[in-house]
C-alpha cells in the first residue's frame, strides 16, 4: 500500500506544478518567482527545494506537464482503432491546431521553452513528445495505402518541421484563429497532394 507520506509528497509536487503553470503562462518565466509559486501552491518554499534543484528544473516539469498532455490527446485520437484513418489523422491535426491557441501551450513551450531550456534541449524535448505522434500519423496513412507509399521516417521529419513552424507562427500571430486555420489548410493541401484516389484499404482495424 502507498504510504501517506508519499501520497503528501506526490500531492506536493502536482501542487507546486500546477502553481507554477498557472504563473508562468500569466506572467512568464522571469517574472515569476519562485516565492510565488509556494504561496500559491500553499506550501513552504523549502518545500519546493525538496521537490525542485531550482526554478529551471520547476519549469521543465512544468514544460513536461503541457506537452504530455498535449501530446496523449493527440495519440489517442490516432490510436482509437476505428473509423477512416484520413479522416482520424485530420482529426489529429485540428486537435493539434487547437492545442496551439492555448495559452499555456504558447508561453511554455513555444515562447519560453527555447530561452529558459536552450535550443538543443528544447529541440530534444519536441522530438521526444511530439515526433513519435507524427511517425505514427504518417505510418497508419501509408501502411493504410491512403498516401503514396513515401518514406515514413523523412515524411515524418518534415511534416514535423512544418507543424513546429506552424505552431510558431499561430503563438507569434497578432490574429492566432485565423493563422491556425491558414496552417491548417495549407498542411492538408499538402498531405492531400500525396493522396491516392483508390486507397486500398480506408479504415483503421
Amino acid at each position: 500500500m502507498r504510504s501517506r507520506r508519499l501520497e503528501y509528497s506526490e500531492s506536493t509536487r502536482e501542487a507546486l506544478v500546477d502553481s507554477a503553470l498557472d504563473l508562468f503562462t500569466e506572467r512568464g518565466y522571469a517574472s515569476t518567482s519562485l516565492d510565488e509559486v509556494a504561496k500559491r501552491a500553499r506550501v513552504t518554499k523549502g518545500a519546493l527545494y525538496h521537490h525542485f534543484a531550482g526554478k529551471q528544473a520547476l519549469f521543465e516539469a512544468v514544460f513536461d506537464q503541457v506537452e504530455q498532455g498535449s501530446m496523449s490527446r493527440l495519440a489517442e485520437i490516432l490510436g482509437q482503432g476505428t473509423g477512416d484513418v484520413w479522416d482520424s489523422v485530420m482529426e489529429g491535426l485540428r486537435q493539434f491546431m487547437k492545442v496551439c491557441l492555448e495559452p499555456a501551450y504558447q508561453r511554455v513551450v513555444i515562447h519560453e521553452g527555447p530561452v529558459v531550456m536552450g535550443w538543443q534541449r528544447w529541440k530534444e524535448c519536441e522530438d521526444r513528445y511530439g515526433f513519435n505522434v507524427v511517425r505514427a500519423g504518417v505510418e497508419l496513412l501509408v501502411n493504410s495505402e491512403v498516401i503514396e507509399d513515401l518514406p515514413v521516417d523523412t515524411t515524418a521529419r518534415l511534416l514535423f518541421g512544418a507543424l513546429s513552424s506552424g505552431a510558431t507562427l499561430i503563438a507569434g500571430s497578432d490574429d492566432p484563429q485565423a493563422t491556425s486555420e491558414e496552417v491548417f489548410a495549407t498542411l492538408v493541401r499538402l498531405l492531400e497532394g500525396h493522396r491516392r484516389c483508390n486507397p486500398g484499404k480506408n479504415a483503421v482495424g
